[in-house]
């Protein structure tokens, strides 16, 4: 689980750092990805706990 948080942040400190030039659109797109990375923890938490999103 550690090693699978890790990645994410990982993921999230590169999204910050390609963003970044563009700082018109930084807040945006910040916005966007934590809204991406809400419904994405919410998969993991499905998958883990074995629910079915679909029922």
């Amino acid at each position: 689980m550690l090693r699978i948080l890790i990645s994410i942040l990982m993921f999230v400190f590169l999204f910050l750092f390609v963003t970044s030039p563009f700082a018109a659109f930084a807040g945006l797109m910040l916005i966007l990805f934590i809204a991406g990375a809400i419904v994405l923890l919410g998969n993991i938490f499905q998958a883990l706990l074995g629910t079915d999103g679909n029922s």
